[in-house]
């Protein structure tokens, strides 16, 4: 009888469902007395022999009896895995035919089924199987014993030998075999074993060094760095190890960075061999030659060529291509599609590899590799990947490479350009003084260290430049104060960034150099952020000539490319900002020229650039210039690039998403850019994702939730500190107020954010819309007066700007002025022109919003059919781009319509003389709400006023008509004999 294997539990089993599925399956049919074969196939770590254990646990809770073994690689004993499972039957020195066996195997497996409890044997790694147990599992697979029995087999197919292999694939097709693939895990089981491991008491269950590591911390992260246990940690950890299980556990034990991934496995190198004991003994199990040919491929990368791996390895190139036929066949390295090069299973191996192999082994192949790809004139960074292992035997030509290939990496992988620049100050000559090589290579770092997020790390490796600056030549002195005033600007130190940009700027000659671009960029970038710009103008400018007519000390060929794009496009955003459309087109043009002709490693030097030339052509509704260049940013970003610009390009893609209607994914854009400020503690940017979020929101929730996104506006304005971050919170304020019919709140929140009526803490470009808000503020808390005097306003600033959505809020709001005083054809008119500018503005929601705001007046001017065609086509809208609130109120009015006409299309017969004449249009439009049965709340939701403005606009209609309550009103309208009270 077969020998019985009673297995453990090894802890939960997640993401299997399916797979688990299939086993129950497989068992119920053995109680019905049905057997089968179970293949269980994939690659090594990806959970084979944990869904073997499990069905084995399954299987003898049920009282089945159940045998099971373990193929050993290399065994010369035959039939190795069958003795295992029968009780060393045969005995190696018995000679027994392979009929023999195959018969005595299936007939003790037909006495389980024999027994009725039925009966499974369970084979695990068959791929490592010596020939006589591969060809009997075969046989084996093809004429089971009939009856409750079941063979599961586990194996890797590219290993397997090709007789079971064929039989498990005819058995497969025929339906004899029951096949399981598991899948790689996703990134929400991912997530749910990280926490099982963090928070387990087992100590052994636990891969990776104290129970709540972080993988940095605050003041010397990355800004996407975060908890183990966050979303954006599991995908990143996930998409690593290829959602394979032991691939997973190594990586995190081995301390896991993703910033570094896949140059580097981790920084617990001990933690990573000692949790990869599988994936060691793979690599073990190799002769000599072929292991020595394994490591000179790791140290090669993947992919690799076997003519490279034979050059750098000293053999010749037979030799390599017979390892690398082993290899193939260990399932270690794998050839790649038709192009004769060849890559590693997974790159963990490939890292294992390289760490196994002996030191002096692996410097000289290192040397090797880097003189080989030296003469072929490889990049930069494929140099300095050899070099950074060779700085103990040749520093001199390490550090050059090393800073050479920082410079290239930036923009993909800056945390790989920090650890090169430490490495090569850490082998720079040292001397008493510090010298300008070291400085240079220190600003350098200090750049990338802010690229990678590590802000603090990076200011002080900037002060560190400026603790003895009498040394530098000023072009490397200029250099230093702007890296420090963009580390302190970056953590949010504004009056520190400040205060050293304008220092350094005012002890330099007049006219200004070129040289001072980059310090010029920060010192009226700091501006513009504190609304302050005029401030900075003149010395931007003066800049900017000097980088472009020759003036000062250079010329655009003598200065740093990268900063004189900056401060080019520093003036654009800054005439933008202000207003001045005149001054802001030519230059756009040619800043946006130079930005395109910049390749990503020198864009990347100065984060913001993408960012801000998005922003001056969305403040110039240029929307489609902005995305490109907001993508490329945030693509730059996401790649593994500089960090510091990403809230801004997701929040300039969020708004542009906004505005184009595109609302669930301004949401969304939003939510990213919160999560990535406070990764990074940038409050400003936390306070206007919420701000930019709540801008979506008001269009996509129903007008019931209008409070609960009001609260998220004003919880945005009151957070956001003085300045650019500040002014956008009120605006989004005052818009949400608007529309939840809260006109006083509006009010308030465009004075006291804009500084007063002259709204000069505001962006004057966007001045049009908010008067606009403004005069509809005014006019819906009855202040005619005012309404008009805004009206006129900002109509006088929408001729300034020549902006064509400006343009439309303010005809909107003129429109809404004409209907409030009967003027009907007029309010039509403007009404229609607006929509027709927010349509080819490509502002799909202002679009429909503007047309349920007039649909009272195109009825009044055009007929019930005119506006119920706007109507419909509001709905229409609301309905393509999930604007809830615009469908609310579309809908609402085209009830409001219905009930004014009878059911053949004619208007109704009124009742009697029209005593709705000594009304004015909105005292008329609340009493028929109020006369439908609405009461002060439902009519102030409808027209977005507050209750308290409906109230007395409801005294003056009782004063008007003399009546003394609503019951009263309701009669009078009807047609009712008296007025009674209530």
């Amino acid at each position: 009888m077969f020998v019985a294997a009673s297995q453990g539990t090894e802890g939960p089993l997640v993401g299997r469902d399916t797979e688990t599925a299939r086993l129950v399956g497989v068992l119920e049919e053995l109680g019905s007395g049905r057997g089968t074969v179970v293949e269980i196939a994939g690659d090594p770590g990806i959970g084979k022999t944990r869904l073997m254990n499990m069905l084995a646990e399954m299987a003898q809770r049920r009282g089945v009896q159940v045998a099971r073994a373990h193929a050993i690689r290399g065994s010369a004993i035959p039939y190795q895995a069958f003795r295992e499972a029968a009780g060393d039957w045969p005995h190696p020195d018995q000679s027994v035919s392979d009929e023999a066996v195959f018969r005595e195997i299936r007939t003790r497996m037909a006495g389980w089924a024999a027994d009725g409890v039925g009966g499974m044997l369970l084979l695990d790694d068959v791929h490592l199987c010596d020939e006589a147990s591969s060809q009997l599992a075969a046989r084996l697979v093809r004429t089971l014993a009939p009856g409750p029995l079941v063979l599961a087999l586990a194996h890797q197919p590219r290993r397997t030998d090709s007789m079971l292999l064929e039989a498990l694939e005819h058995g497969s097709r025929t339906g004899s075999v029951i096949r399981i693939e598991p899948q790689p895990l996703d990134a929400e089981t991912v997530a749910v074993l990280l926490d099982h491991w963090r928070t387990s008491e087992d100590s052994a269950t636990i891969p990776y060094t104290g129970p709540t590591r972080q993988r940095a911390t605050p003041a010397d992260s990355s800004a996407h760095r975060g908890p183990l246990d966050s979303p954006e940690f599991a995908e990143q950890l996930r998409a690593a190890s290829g959602g394979n299980p032991r691939h997973l556990r190594v990586l995190v034990a081995g301390g896991w960075e993703p910033e570094h991934w896949p140059d580097r496995p981790g920084s617990d190198t001990d933690g990573l061999l000692r949790e990869a004991v599988a994936m060691t003994a793979e690599l073990d199990a190799l002769t000599p030659d072929v292991s020595a040919a394994a490591h000179t491929a790791a140290v090669l990368g993947d992919p690799f060529r076997p003519e490279d791996v034979a050059e750098t390895s000293g053999r010749n190139l037979g030799q390599i291509l017979d390892a690398l036929s082993d290899l193939v066949r260990a399932d270690v390295v794998r050839p790649l599609a038709s192009n004769g090069r060849f890559a590693f299973r997974h790159p963990l191996l490939r890292h294992i590899a390289h760490e196994r192999a002996a030191i002096s082994v692996l410097l000289a192949a290192h040397q090797r590799a880097l003189d080989l790809f030296a003469a072929r004139g490889a990049s930069a960074v494929q140099l300095a990947r050899h070099a950074e292992h060779l700085v103990g035997t040749d520093a001199s030509v390490a550090v050059n490479l090393l800073t050479r290939g920082a410079t290239e990496v930036l923009p993909d992988a800056p945390a790989t350009a920090v650890r090169w620049l430490r490495l090569a100050l850490e082998n720079l000559p040292s001397g008493d003084r510090p010298t300008a090589e070291r400085a240079t290579l220190m600003l350098e770092c200090s750049r990338a260290l802010s690229a990678a997020g590590r802000l603090e790390a990076a200011r002080t490796m900037a002060h560190e430049v400026l603790r003895d600056h009498t040394y530098l030549a000023e072009d490397l002195r200029l250099n230093a104060y702007a890296v420090r005033a963009a580390t302190e600007r970056q953590l949010g130190r504004f009056a520190e960034a400040e205060a050293s940009a304008r220092i350094a700027l005012h002890t330099l000659p007049r006219p200004l150099p070129a040289a001072a671009a980059e310090l010029a960029f920060e010192y009226g970038f700091l501006h513009v952020f504190w609304g302050t710009y005029r401030e900075a103008r003149t010395l931007v400018r003066e800049v900017v000539s000097a980088t472009t007519t020759g003036g000062g000390a250079g010329t655009r060929g003598q200065g740093d490319a990268t900063s004189v794009a900056s401060v080019r496009v520093l003036s654009a955003f800054g005439d933008s900002y202000l207003g001045d459309t005149a001054a802001v087109i030519p230059a756009l043009v040619d800043s946006a020229q130079l930005v395109d002709g910049l390749p990503d490693s020198a864009a990347a030097r100065t984060p913001e650039l993408l960012a801000m030339l998005g922003c001056t052509e969305l403040f110039t509704e240029q929307y489609p210039a902005a995305s490109r260049h907001f993508r490329r940013g945030l693509t730059l970003a996401q790649a593994g690039g500089p960090q510091q610009a990403l809230p801004h390009c997701l929040l300039g893609l969020s708004y542009i998403d906004q505005e184009a209607g595109r609302l669930s994914e301004a949401e969304q854009r939003a939510l990213e850019a919160e999560r990535v400020a406070r990764a990074t503690g940038v409050d400003d940017a936390i306070s206007m994702s919420k701000a930019m979020r709540v801008g979506a929101m008001i269009w996509t929730r129903s007008r019931h939730d209008s409070a609960a996104v009001v609260a998220l506006a004003e919880e945005s304005a009151r957070t956001a500190q003085p300045g650019w971050w500040a002014g956008s919170a009120a605006m989004q304020l005052a818009m949400v107020r608007l529309i939840s019919g809260d006109a006083p709140g509006c009010t308030e929140a465009l004075l006291e954010g804009g500084g007063g009526e002259d709204l000069h803490l505001f962006q004057p470009n966007f001045h049009p819309m908010l008067l606009a808000m403004l005069s509809t503020a005014a006019l819906l808390t009855g202040d005619t007066d005012a309404a008009q005097r805004w009206a006129r306003d900002g109509d006088s600033a929408a001729e300034r700007l020549g902006l064509a959505v400006q343009r439309a809020h303010v005809d909107r709001a003129q429109a809404i002025l004409h209907m409030a005083e009967g003027e009907h054809a007029m309010a039509a008119k403007l009404f229609e022109q607006a929509a027709h500018g927010f349509r080819r503005g490509g502002r799909p929601i202002h679009h429909a919003w503007t047309l349920v705001v007039g649909a009272h007046s195109a009825e009044s001017a055009h007929g019930s059919a005119t506006a119920a065609n706007w109507l419909a086509s509001a709905v229409n809208l609301a309905d393509i781009h999930g604007a809830v609130r615009v469908r609310e109120e579309a809908v609402a009015a085209q009830d409001l319509l219905a009930a004014s006409v009878t059911f053949d299309g004619t208007a109704a017969e009124s009742p009697g003389p029209d005593i709705t004449a000594l009304l004015t249009d909105r005292e008329r439009q609340i009493a028929e709400l109020v006369t439908a049965g609405k009461r002060s709340r439902d009519v102030a939701e409808q027209l977005f006023l507050s209750k308290r403005t409906v109230d007395a606009h409801l005294a003056r209609i009782y004063r008007k008509l003399n009546v003394s309550s609503r019951t009263a009103l309701t009669r009078l309208l009807l047609g009712a004999d008296d007025g009674g009270s209530e």
